[in-house]
């Protein structure tokens, strides 16, 4: 089974993504994950999609697009995939399709998990990361429950850069959203609920 997941930032694609691997066995390729790691190795590709990332913006397809090729020809491929956060546009995707074309593999299902913008601010924005673990906590948590390290809001999750990350994903993800549904393969899922109702909603529609 190959999925595409798609959601704007703060929408609990990842949350789902690691129930879907664990239930079905699928290799989880995020996008965001792939990024940030060559952004911390200081990779060519990686400071420059930093430049993007820092501002909110997207990072360019022939980056984003050159990773995932790499990544699809990994061996835990093979059995089945998940996309978190790619493709983006609907550039990407038909970018997607044609390696995935050269592999003998296509597309099942592109499942939209769909949450108000209001909502997905207020989550983002009230996001800490702990420097020594990578530990995700609140602005509730005065240090790391897990090692007591130091909490720090990302770049990318001040308010003023979550805006324009949302502004710029429903401009660009609008066609996406059509490319998928004129492809018959979109399901749509209401994500502002709990994670239990959103995963079986997902199951359902994919089952």
């Amino acid at each position: 089974m190959n999925i595409v997941l798609l959601g704007a930032p703060g929408a609990g694609k990842g949350t789902q993504a690691a129930r879907l691997v664990a239930e079905y066995g699928l290799a989880h390729i995020s996008t965001g994950d792939i990024l940030r790691a060559a952004v911390k190795a200081g990779t060519p590709l990686g400071l420059e999609a930093k430049s993007f990332m820092d501002k909110g913006e997207l990072v360019p397809d022939s980056v984003v697009i050159g990773l995932v090729k790499e990544r699809l020809q990994q061996e835990d491929t093979k059995s089945g995939f998940i996309l978190d956060g790619f493709p983006r546009t609907s550039t990407q995707a038909v970018a997607l399709a044609s390696e995935l074309a050269e592999l003998g593999r296509d597309i099942d299902a592109a499942v939209a998990v769909q949450v108000d913008p209001e909502v997905i601010v207020k989550r983002l924005t009230s996001r800490r990361l702990c420097k020594e673990c990578g530990y995700i906590g609140s602005e509730s948590d005065a240090a790391c429950p897990s090692c007591e390290g130091e909490l720090y809001q990302r770049d990318d999750d001040k308010p003023e850069t979550v805006r324009n990350r949302l502004e710029v994903y429903e401009q660009s993800t609008a066609p996406l959203i059509e490319y998928y549904r004129g492809s018959d393969l979109l399901v749509e899922v209401d994500g502002d609920r709990p994670v239990d109702e959103v995963f079986s909603t997902i199951q359902e529609a994919l089952a």
